[in-house]
């Protein structure tokens, strides 16, 4: 089995076992991670998403579609409770991967923001987030932000 399979696999066995250092593990030290709301920039940022995404109840499926020394492609099924609004998510992803010194450096997911806003938040709110970035944006920033105020491991 190819180094950087074992490494994906390791990353989501770890979000099921909600172990967010072995997710951390993953991640070269200059890693970046984006998505519809974050966009997050080294290890640290990183870790402390994943530290307060695994205080929640996620499941992932997800299936390899490719690996290689380079690049790395999952297609992905989240299901959990947005903290926020205590609404169920089931968020179909496609994440994509560059690989560094077998990590992560480049880690980008992929996924429809209407659906995902809609099911998170609803109504008005999930009608204007799921069409502009920076409402989903400037919530993710906050949220992590008070995660990160109340572990300074990560300041």
């Amino acid at each position: 089995m190819h180094a950087t399979t074992i490494l994906l696999n390791q990353l989501f066995d770890a979000l099921n076992q909600h172990d967010h250092r072995s997710m951390a593990d993953c991640y070269h030290p200059e890693a970046t991670f984006t998505d519809i709301a974050f966009d997050l920039r080294g290890k640290r940022q990183i870790h402390a998403m994943w530290h307060m995404i695994c205080q929640g109840d996620i499941r992932a499926k997800f299936e390899l579609l490719h690996s290689d020394d380079q690049k790395g492609q999952v297609s992905l099924v989240d299901d959990y409770t947005f903290s926020s609004t205590g609404r169920k998510v089931h968020n179909v992803i496609d994440s994509n991967f560059s690989f560094r010194d077998g990590r992560i450096i480049e880690h980008r997911d992929f996924c429809d923001p209407h659906a995902w806003a809609e099911m998170a938040l609803g109504g008005a709110s999930g009608f204007f987030a799921g069409r502009l970035h920076f409402l989903r944006s400037y919530k993710a920033r906050k949220m992590l932000e008070v995660f990160i105020a109340q572990h300074p491991e990560y300041k």
